[in-house]
């Protein structure tokens, strides 16, 4: 994406991951921001509360704003909604995840913006979209993974649907990213901008696209059922030695059952009449679940994970974050890169999530510091003059 500019006006997870990505692919994204209104990674991190050291040292920020620039605006003022729209007018895409709208009442909606540049491709990000009943709904990720349906099939038969938290932000940021690749490759093929209206719960609602045919088709709503698998059994997470270590493990095939039985030493399963075939084995899950666990209770997570993956049966331990850091494959595929933040020191940070063979992705750099590229965007970007820049910022335009 070298060559492509993005106007950032996302703030919190989704978003900023979404234009985040962009700029692992190589675009330029300029996040613009305002001291009026800090984005809040800025000031907490739902995991660890509030930042110490002010809104330079959020390490969660950094996170999810790599290699973006950033220049700061007053957008309450008309000034710098005048910069703004000089600023898209050098863009190819401009980004936000504001309520539906926010972004026309600052007299930067799409309309607006066509006005400046015809072929725009705008990407605004909400909890439901711009237009129905739920329009006006906030949104965070656990709205997501409620009005989505998705929070409600996770989880235990006899328990609450699943409070799913910061990974659904990061789904629906996946989502989003793609659909600004595609409507880029639309305008490269025809010359047309468009409005991209994302709707973040929809985004969430296609994950589980089985579960809604077969209510659509059926009349059935599915519900939660843990670890469990309509057909398959064994299908689950078994409890191995030490403390709250676990892998799961996943058996499709009569091959792979067989092996598995060989592996864990119990050939004699092979014959069982209850685990003759897999509806049987299904029908007996919870008597075989017990069986396995009685086997990986002696054995740590990560010789389960390789007794079962030489015999050739999905198996993979439940890491925490030491060992997801640690793990050989995750350091082999380069997972966890190293950036160098001006304020913070070196950071461990999650590199690009995909491999490239002739453009290796590696992380363009940390996240800014607020109003840290001022002089680049309004500067040479947008032809100011230090006197005039000092004239706006003394009017409050700029901060």
């Amino acid at each position: 994406m070298e060559g492509v500019r993005v106007a950032d006006f996302t703030w919190a997870w989704a978003g900023p991951y979404a234009t985040m990505l962009l700029s692992l692919m190589g675009a330029q994204v300029i996040k613009v921001e305002s001291r009026a209104r800090l984005d809040h990674s800025r000031m907490r991190s739902l995991a660890a509360g509030p930042v110490p050291g002010g809104p330079d040292e959020a390490p969660f920020f950094n996170d999810l704003n790599l290699g973006k620039l950033s220049v700061t605006l007053n957008l309450t003022h008309p000034k710098a909604v005048a910069l703004a729209r000089r600023l898209i007018a050098l863009c190819d895409v401009v980004a936000d995840n504001m309520r539906p709208g926010a972004m026309e009442r600052l007299g930067l909606g799409y309309p607006a913006l066509r006005e400046v540049k015809p072929d725009i491709i705008v990407l605004s990000a909400s909890a439901c979209g711009a237009k129905g009943p739920e329009r006006s709904y906030a949104g965070y990720a656990p709205t997501f993974g409620g009005l989505g349906g998705l929070a409600y099939i996770t989880g235990y038969p006899d328990g609450l649907p699943g409070t799913l938290m910061g990974s659904v932000d990061l789904r629906s940021a996946v989502s989003a990213s793609f659909a600004v690749m595609a409507a880029l490759c639309h305008r490269r093929r025809t010359g047309q901008g468009q409005l991209i209206d994302f709707s973040s719960q929809e985004a969430i609602s296609v994950l589980m696209g089985e579960v809604i045919l077969d209510y659509t088709m059926n009349g059935r709503v599915q519900s939660r059922m843990g670890n469990q698998q309509d057909a398959l059994a064994p299908h689950n997470c078994y409890r191995c030695r030490g403390e709250d270590k676990w892998v799961s493990i996943a058996v499709t095939t009569e091959e792979e059952w067989r092996a598995l039985c060989r592996a864990v030493g119990r050939p004699e399963w092979i014959d069982d009449e209850r685990f003759s075939d897999g509806y049987r084995r299904w029908q007996h899950r919870e008597e075989l679940d017990r069986l396995i666990s009685d086997w990986t209770g002696q054995r740590t997570h990560y010789e389960v994970m390789e007794t079962m993956q030489k015999a050739g049966v999905a198996a993979a331990p439940s890491f925490n974050s030491q060992e997801l850091f640690t793990d050989p494959h995750s350091r082999e595929r380069d997972i966890f890169q190293q950036v160098e933040h001006p304020r913070i020191g070196k950071r461990w940070v999650v590199g690009p999530p995909w491999r490239m063979s002739a453009t290796p992705p590696r992380v363009p750099g940390p996240g800014p510091l607020l109003g840290q590229h001022n002089g680049y965007v309004l500067g040479e970007l947008l032809g100011l003059s230090p006197q005039e820049i000092a004239g706006l910022q003394g009017e409050g335009a700029i901060d």
